[in-house]
């Protein structure tokens, strides 16, 4: 017997993640994310699953272990525990600390094993700062959502010796840098770095290399100082880098790059695919692109999910691996002939699955290692979601998903949801995170998430399609595709609410000044005032200079210069330590529909980050699903 899944079900959930195959590619080691209600916050341990059979164990229990990495011999594995390095003996024991306060008192970064297997390189702060100590700014760039004011605070590269715990910084300067790569041969690691002191905020980066041991070469920029360069491998031979990233920095797809380490023009491997390569990050998943013999396997965005493919190192076609599966990690064995991914459809939030490599056919569907989700909500069915493509007037297609139970009656109410980014989807998946969908769901309701102009999957010319045109160029992608579902019945015009994060905050608020067609609208980590988030915000500057373009149009396309428009019932809510949407964006937001009379409330979440509904308190998320039920359901009511 099953029954929906509710908001209280979000203390059950037991979600996998960054899984690491090891190098004989017969275990799979990774996170395992779960919720602690006694303490309300997030635990993540080391878990690991055998390819043979056999139930996933538990190596550590937390409450803060994260990306582990196996020695290339598989005998230990190197993992983060408080931001500090350890090492666990693969066949079982203690965890022993390999770096400490004393030697980092900055912390460590994810562990990058050597060839040999004697030193592990790594990314962190490059100095302590403590919490009361002043911040000194001498550039832009001087916070970043989630560790709050940096100052002039840089990531630099680092290298520790295993068997000695030696720690030896190889950067340093006023530019952060960011996951190294060994060399094939170990000499060297390759990593993407700043191009100038304030590219925190403009954004320009570039692949370097630097020599590794005593009197090693240091620091050199490979790639272009204008572009873009994010996760940094090297080729099997070493001859060249594969760069996720662009030539020239702007708004557009990341590609994979080859990158010659003589500092010539990279070359695109997968500009043909016409998608946007993801190399992974929170709320965009993906994974590090690496190498099975002459192919390269990598993760790229297509109708709003993350997808698995495979191209030539030729970059002469690229095909997809997995048609349908959605992926959110990947690690890849060449010996083996393996790829551990962790998967997600519309009936699981992700699980560990593996591939064969060397006998791979189109449509053939990976086995599954785990089952985390059978385990922590056996008794749970989700609403079915259907995708839908609405035509708009001007010919632009826009893709859609509609999610209602089986039962729901012709006529009811209907949520509409706008995600984030811009350039961020919606998939077609089970989603952990939204789980007002759910509850909605199972009171009748209809929920339409729409990727909307700028969304990330359809095209490079659809991903800049709002660039300079926040709000007018999308709103249209929102309102006929609802009122295509008003005409068919589905839903009763009189009962339509409006919710989004982020950017989807900002279009809420947009079209709440645009249109009396929502009854009641829930803005979340909202965006209001495009002047003040230029200075303010950690991206508020590539979005004043890159994304909107001109002072004109960054006050004629901020909801609060047609503040005097809303009507609707709004309730905010928002992240109290929220850098890269400041808080005080929803400040304005409230204050000027409290001083039009228009019925508002303001929740703020004292010490979540922009990205607290990913990874937030359990009590924050919670909340957050439950408020904006009430207040939907209850300003619909008739």
């Amino acid at each position: 017997m099953t029954r929906p899944l509710t908001i209280d079900d979000l203390y059950r959930f037991e979600i996998p993640g960054d899984p690491a195959l090891s190098p004989d590619g017969e275990r799979v080691a990774y996170t395992l994310t779960t919720q602690d209600a006694g303490n309300d916050r997030v635990i993540r341990s080391i878990w690991e699953v055998r390819v043979g059979g056999g139930p996933a164990r538990r190596l550590t229990h937390g409450p803060a272990d994260t990306a582990p990495r196996w020695s290339p011999d598989g005998t230990r594995l190197a993992f983060l525990r408080a931001g500090q390095l350890h090492l666990l003996p693969a066949d079982g024991g203690e965890a022993v600390p390999l770096t400490t306060p004393a030697g980092c008192p900055a912390g460590a970064g994810t562990p990058v094993w050597s060839p040999d297997g004697s030193r592990i390189a790594f990314a962190a702060p490059g100095a302590y700062r403590a919490d009361s100590a002043p911040v000194v700014i001498d550039a832009l760039g001087w916070k970043a959502d989630g560790a709050g004011l940096i100052g002039s605070l840089r990531r630099q590269l680092f290298v520790v010796e295993v068997d000695s715990g030696e720690v030896v910084q190889l950067t340093e300067g006023d530019r952060h840098v960011g996951p190294p790569s060994w060399s094939p041969d170990g000499t060297r690691l390759a990593y993407p770095a700043q191009t100038t002191p304030d590219s925190a905020v403009f954004g320009t980066s570039a692949a370097h290399v630097v020599g590794v041991g005593e009197n090693a070469p240091g620091p050199r920029r490979v790639g272009p100082a204008d572009g873009l360069a994010g996760p940094v491998s090297w080729f099997p031979d070493g001859s060249a880098l594969l760069v996720v990233g662009r030539a020239s920095f702007g708004v557009g797809h990341s590609e994979l790059l080859r990158q010659p380490l003589d500092g010539s023009a990279p070359v695109s491997l997968s500009a043909a695919l016409d998608r946007n390569v993801m190399g992974g990050g929170p709320g965009y998943p993906g994974a590090l692109p690496q190498f099975h013999g002459d192919d390269i396997v990598f993760c790229a965005r297509d109708r709003g999910a993350t997808r698995l493919y495979r191209v030539g190192a030729d970059g002469i076609s690229a095909s997809p691996l997995l048609a349908g599966t959605g992926v959110s990690g990947c690690s890849v064995v060449t010996k083996a002939g393996r790829a551990a991914v962790v998967v997600c459809d519309a009936t699981r939030f992700a699980e560990i699955a593996l591939l064969d490599l060397d006998d791979w056919t189109s449509g053939k569907q990976p086995a599954r290692l785990t089952d985390h989700m059978a385990g922590s909500l056996p008794d749970i069915a989700l609403h079915p979601v259907t995708e839908r493509e609405f035509t708009i007037a001007d010919g632009t297609v826009v893709h859609g998903m509609i999610t209602r139970a089986a039962d729901t009656p012709q006529g009811g109410p209907l949520l509409v949801d706008v995600h984030g980014g811009p350039h961020n989807a919606w998939a077609p998946h089970s989603d952990p995170v939204h789980l007002y969908h759910q509850e909605l769901a199972s009171r009748g309701w209809t929920i339409l998430t729409l990727n909307v102009r700028a969304s990330d999957g359809y095209g490079e010319a659809f991903y800049t399609a709002a660039v300079g045109a926040w709000g007018e160029s999308d709103e249209q992608d929102v309102l006929q595709p609802v009122a295509a579902l008003v005409d068919e019945g589905l839903v009763d015009p009189e009962r339509i609410a409006l919710t989004g994060y982020s950017y989807g905050g900002y279009l809420t608020c947009w079209l709440s000044a645009r249109t009396g067609l929502f009854a009641a609208v829930v803005p979340g980590g909202v965006v209001v005032d495009l002047k003040s988030m230029a200075g303010t915000s950690e991206e508020g500057h590539l979005i004043a200079d890159h994304e909107i373009g001109d002072t004109e149009r960054l006050t004629r396309l901020s909801p609060l210069s047609h503040a005097d428009a809303v009507r609707a019932p709004t309730l905010i809510l928002h992240g109290g330590a929220d850098d890269t949407c400041p808080v005080g964006q929803a400040e304005q937001w409230f204050h000027a529909l409290r001083t039009r009379d228009v019925p508002a409330r303001l929740v703020v979440y004292p010490g979540s980050s922009h990205l607290f509904l990913l990874d937030g308190r359990p009590s924050h998320r919670e909340d957050y699903s439950r408020r904006l039920v009430e207040w939907v359901t209850t300003h619909t009511n008739r």
